[in-house]
């Protein structure tokens, strides 16, 4: 690679860091202009113009030819091709890739994803087929059970386990997927049994079965126990939402530190008119090109952008991230003060990096499940489109705090908001929340987490 190349290349990177992501794409297109022979500057140019929301396509494809080894390329190759309208195509090279590299989980993972959005209901075939074709392979028949268990089909991800126990016998992860299956397909004397059964496994997966199964069975203070070791493990994030729930059932005081007393929500008016709403819907339509979401997102009846809505270029998104950060930071002024042992209030508080923001747009009937962002600090849910009439309240309301319905806690939420348009609610990232159904219409919204980056 040239002097001059690695230099615009670097200054990319620059740009990237501080999330002006205009800048960068121009900053590696003159890289790859410089040194157009150069593999990894080929892949971060098609990368940049694919997070902007420019074709790129047929710029991963000469990714690919420079890089065919590199199955981030591959892979992304095929998203942007459905992106772009060919979902054809995007299935093709997925399949035909996997066809020699039976054992790429991620493609198996991309390809399952993308025809369920596309409501097809063999989605989980490769996977089937790879695993019945290497049946010693463990990690195809577990990636099969879990692309079937997110649709909480149990009965057939059962079917899975015992299939491959005949190949492999009864492991460890297999009894690992056994107790959770147990536990959220409601079995709780055989996830109880099961979870009893590897006390000596630690394993992050099991650490929240473990405590999931202890709430169903209604022992807040076990699964206090269970979670609380976790605060200062990776795990802090995804754990942080049951203490909470284990602490408001136990009556502690802690719940009141933990989710602010009152709780840290606030709704913020961002002073957008009517025909900034109308020109910010317009364009968000035209984003949800799916007919379904991805299986792994919280989203029914309805469908969620598939990339970062706040680090395209077009000026209104790129206006709008503006406003919406603005919006967070006057909700960061009013948080309490510092306390070095709180996940939320021992943050920084300046130098803020958006680090997701997506669209969802909901139609009759739809709704949130009840979720949890563990990787964000604060997130927040910002309203573009409402329906006229939603139904009877609370419909189409968001609602914060109450844990998800599987768990069978009957737990009120600390607060149920009704939507406006041009509003934001901003809460922690670590707080339950979900929505209510709408009876009718269309409801439409951008949401985001932003993380504090130390300076």
């Amino acid at each position: 690679m040239t002097a001059e190349a690695e230099l615009w290349r670097d200054r990319a990177r620059a740009f990237r860091a501080e999330q002006k992501m205009v800048e960068a794409d121009g900053a590696i297109a003159r890289a790859a202009s410089l040194d157009p022979a150069d593999r990894l500057t080929a892949f971060l140019r098609a990368q940049s113009a694919y997070e902007l929301g420019h074709p790129a396509a047929a710029l991963f494809a000469r990714a690919c030819a420079l890089w065919p080894e590199n199955r981030d390329a591959l892979r992304n190759h095929a998203l942007a091709l459905a992106s772009e309208g060919d979902v054809s195509a995007a299935d093709r090279l997925l399949a035909d890739a996997l066809a020699q590299n039976p054992d790429w989980l991620d493609g198996h993972r991309v390809l399952a994803a993308m025809r369920f959005a596309h409501g097809s209901a063999d989605f989980d075939a490769s996977l089937a087929a790879a695993a019945r074709a290497h049946p010693a392979h463990q990690g195809l028949w577990l990636g099969w059970f879990s692309t079937v268990a997110q649709q909480r089909d149990w009965p057939r991800a059962a079917a899975i386990l015992a299939e491959a126990a005949t190949h492999l016998g009864e492991t460890r992860p297999l009894a690992i997927a056994r107790a959770f299956l147990a536990g959220e397909s409601g079995d709780l004397p055989a996830a109880q049994a099961r979870l009893a059964a590897l006390t000596d496994v630690q394993d992050d997966f099991l650490a929240i079965c473990r405590i999931r199964t202890a709430l169903r069975a209604g022992d807040p203070r076990a699964a206090q126990d269970l979670a609380l070791p976790l605060t200062r493990t990776p795990l802090a994030g995804q754990v942080w939402p049951y203490l909470s729930t284990c602490w408001r059932l136990l009556g502690d005081p802690r719940a009141g530190w933990l989710d602010g007393d009152p709780v840290l929500v606030a709704e913020i008016d961002l002073g957008f008119s009517a025909s900034e709403l109308a020109e910010l819907a317009t364009l968000l339509r035209s984003l949800h090109t799916m007919p379904a979401p991805y299986a792994e997102q919280s989203v029914r009846l309805g469908t969620q952008t598939d990339r970062s809505v706040l680090l395209r270029h077009e000026p209104l998104l790129i206006e709008t991230r503006h406003r919406l950060l603005d919006g967070v930071r006057q909700f960061i002024a009013t948080l309490p003060p510092h306390d070095p042992a709180h996940p939320v209030l021992s943050r920084p508080r300046d130098n803020l990096r958006v680090s997701g923001s997506w669209s969802v747009r909901l139609e009759a009937g739809g709704f949130n499940v009840t979720h949890s962002h563990p990787v964000g600090w604060l997130s927040s849910a910002f309203y573009v489109a409402l329906p006229d009439d939603p139904g009877p309240a609370p419909a189409g309301h968001f609602h914060l705090g109450a844990p998800p319905a599987e768990l069978g806690i009957d737990l009120a939420p600390y607060r149920t908001i009704a939507p406006r348009p041009g509003c934001m609610v901003v809460f922690p990232s670590i707080l339950w929340h979900g929505t209510i159904p709408i009876a009718r219409g269309e409801r439409l919204n951008i949401a985001f987490d932003v993380v504090p980056v130390p300076a």
